[in-house]
């Protein structure tokens, strides 16, 4: 008999919530069978949606309350205002070993702080690490720090390196982790002291886990030949943010060419197949779901404008993670 997962939900952060929350529980519950879901957020607001949906009773329980953290919140006020707001409960269940892995998709901030108040960190770990999926020629890509840490040490990032991998193997049992480090250039004298001590340092690791590439430069993160890139927050999420603003670019772009003139219809619809499995490709609802790495429990932080398919998804990565035991893996491999 199949262990159930308990994801503990916060249903009140992010655009449209709780209503994309609810219809995005309702969509994961078709695929996934063995999954109990712990919704904290306003029943006022839940009861009626949850009413009009086919999500089986016997697999969620709705834990009530009429406060939340705002998107406009700073970290400070998200912590201030505190321990009875949807996101807080939702982590305390967490913490208090009555859910597996919580999931917001509120104010990411807000989410980080509030996570480190409550969880502790793995041993040896100093500092957590914001991870996210990343496509290419030849897969996904695990790419962090996203954003929690500005500064990092040579220590820090080959933790990174480690947990990235570790979140790797988690996701896609069947991948060798290949590591690299994001760099303004591939050759080894390039790049600050910090990031020119920790490709030394990765050089000298044996490590079962993964294998050490080398740089890497932000026009290869697709060409797929790694699936773990490590940087520092700055760096990552200046990359992360560029990838997401020319994808938007791309599409938007294409789709004005293809519906501007009546040459532009007629090959849109010739290309209709093509079309399609591109806008697939780019869909940022496929990567949807941040994973904060580096606390003994696993948090994760949707994307606040992601639609219910997008919550659905990042749902599934919840799910992946606490089924091939990703805290396990990364307290076996971190020294």
């Amino acid at each position: 008999m199949k262990k159930m997962i308990t994801i503990a939900v916060d249903a009140m952060g992010g655009d449209n919530a709780p209503q994309k929350i609810i219809d995005g529980i309702e969509l994961h519950q078709k695929k996934s069978k063995d999954i109990f879901y712990k919704i904290f957020g306003d029943r006022n607001l839940i009861e009626p949606l949850i009413k009009k949906k086919s999500i089986d009773s016997s697999f969620f329980e709705l834990v009530h309350t009429e406060e939340k953290i705002k998107s406009e919140d700073s970290a400070f006020t998200a912590a201030k205002r505190g321990k009875k707001t949807s996101m807080w409960l939702a982590i305390e269940s967490v913490k208090n070993n009555l859910s597996d892995i919580v999931i917001s998709a509120g104010n990411t901030g807000a989410l980080l702080v509030i996570a480190k108040l409550n969880l502790k960190m793995i041993e040896n770990i100093d500092k957590p690490a914001l991870s996210g999926l990343w496509p290419s020629k030849k897969g996904m890509s695990v790419v962090l720090d996203l954003g929690a840490n500005i500064e990092c040490s040579d220590k820090n990032l080959i933790d990174f390196a480690i947990m990235g991998s570790s979140l790797l193997k988690s996701l896609f049992p069947e991948e060798k982790a290949k590591v690299a480090l994001l760099n303004i250039g591939s050759e080894e004298v390039k790049g600050n002291e910090i990031i020119k001590e920790t490709y030394q340092k990765l050089n000298q690791i044996v490590n079962e886990e993964f294998e050490f590439k080398g740089f890497i430069e932000g026009s290869h993160i697709m060409d797929g030949n790694v699936n773990v890139v490590v940087a520092d927050g700055f760096t990552g999420n200046v990359a992360l943010k560029t990838a997401e603003g020319t994808a938007n670019f791309i599409t938007s772009e294409l789709k004005e060419a293809m519906t501007s003139s009546i040459l532009g219809k007629i090959g849109s619809i010739i290309s209709i197949n093509n079309l399609k499995k591109f806008k697939k490709k780019l869909d940022p609802r496929l990567y949807n779901g941040a994973i904060l790495l580096g606390l003994d429990s696993p948090v994760i932080k949707s994307h606040g404008g992601t639609d219910f398919i997008g919550f659905a998804n990042s749902l599934s990565v919840c799910e992946k993670i606490v089924k091939n035991n990703l805290i396990d893996k990364i307290k076996r491999s971190i020294n």
